[in-house]
């Protein structure tokens, strides 16, 4: 397998297979790919993604992201072979890194002797306080999964294992940006968070019910980062700010959906099917089968560098114009599903928020550029900026 350049995997050991039923998670639809109805990665797959991988890699280190579905699903002995093969695989020098994404209902002292002896950070899903995580997170007999995501929460927290959160942003707690931050900082104990916006149709042209608005997004944005940048800056990272720096500093963006082109980001299903895309894992966007085709030339293919392009060379005309294009580059084109007012389609169905959002942080947001590009600590626009109330 030649060497190709650096591509990531989002793994999905068990394919969409979960525990929960979080009503609006757009993968469990996914099962219906997959009829014969088997979602585990067999080893034989395994090892072959695992040595196709680490070959093709060139870099000091290589990170291997776990997702599902729910991937605790496939039990410890999955994982442990799965350090095993990267051990033999490994090249002289390389750094392997793990994450892992999971709901956390299912974490035990085990799985997290595992994570603390492998050095695996641990994503955790959740949506903030109960009375808005229960909403949408629930399990197969419709119970919310609060009590359970927290448990695992403090047994990741007891046995220092290095986590993050990721929560949803919808419309039960899109409202209450404030509440949902301090909850995270205060008492979940977050010190990395991201926040996804829930955007899907609801088959007739429009947004789900449950999905954020793009006022709503735009306002839960700024509030979460008044409370950030009064008193949070360099010991609570968000991933929305932190990308929102580095375009304001000059650097490139480090998350997909705000660089100009994409296609680097890859969908491991676990028959090995490689997809275009974690939001794209469609039959329209399945590039082939590594146990068929070499991993690297499936990622390097034409086919692949189209669709990366695609998101840069169909952003409208509205968005070529747009003051904030180099902090947002049309963001993600799944969430491109309407028109501009002069009615040329490909607009991200969040543009009204992202607009509000960047004219909201770019006085701060210059402000820490200058400060970084002076060799001082962004942090130190504490105290010198008070915006103005927005949200919760």
């Amino acid at each position: 397998m030649r060497p190709s350049p650096p591509f990531h995997l989002l793994v999905k050991p068990t394919g969409a297979r979960c525990n929960l039923s979080c009503r609006y998670c757009f993968y469990l639809a996914k099962a219906r790919l997959y009829p014969e109805g088997r979602f585990r990665m067999s080893e034989e797959v395994l090892e072959a993604f695992i040595g196709q991988y680490l070959r093709s890699q060139q870099g000091p280190s290589v990170t291997i992201a776990w997702q599902g579905g729910e991937p605790a699903l496939m039990g410890l002995a999955f994982f442990e072979r799965a350090m095993e093969l990267v051990e033999e695989y490994r090249r002289p020098g390389t750094r392997v890194e793990h994450t892992f994404q999971t709901n956390g209902t299912l974490l035990d002292d085990a799985w997290c002797r595992f994570f603390r002896a492998h050095d695996v950070l641990v994503g955790i899903s959740l949506d903030g306080p109960r009375a808005y995580h229960d909403v949408f997170r629930v399990d197969r007999q419709g119970r919310g999964s609060f009590e359970r995501v927290m448990a695992g929460l403090r047994l990741l927290q007891r046995h220092g294992v290095e986590h993050n959160l990721l929560a949803c942003v919808h419309a039960a707690n899109a409202d209450h940006p404030r509440e949902v931050y301090r909850f995270f900082r205060d008492e979940a104990g977050a010190r990395f968070i991201q926040f996804i916006p829930v955007v899907e149709p609801d088959g007739h042209g429009g947004a789900a019910e449950f999905s954020v608005r793009p006022v709503q997004w735009g306002r839960f944005l700024r509030g979460v980062f008044d409370e950030w940048v009064r008193r949070d800056v360099g010991s609570v990272f968000v991933r929305h700010f932190d990308a929102a720096l580095a375009a304001w500093a000059g650097y490139p963006p480090a998350a997909c959906i705000f660089a100009p082109t994409c296609g680097t980001a890859f969908a491991l299903e676990h028959t090995g099917d490689l997809y275009a895309c974690d939001h794209f894992v469609d039959p329209d966007h399945r590039l082939g089968s590594i146990m068929e085709q070499p991993l690297a030339d499936l990622a390097a293919s034409a086919r692949q560098a189209r669709f990366g392009r695609m998101k840069l060379e169909n952003l409208p005309a509205r968005c070529l114009t747009c003051r904030w294009r180099p902090a947002c580059h049309g963001e993600c084109p799944k969430n491109r599903v309407v028109g501009t007012p002069g009615g040329e389609p490909g607009l991200n169905y969040l543009c009204e928020g992202y607009q509000a959002y960047f004219a909201h942080i770019d006085r701060p947001m210059r402000r820490m550029a200058a400060l970084i590009r002076a060799g001082k600590p962004a942090a130190a626009v504490m105290g010198e900026t008070a915006p103005h109330k927005s949200g919760s």
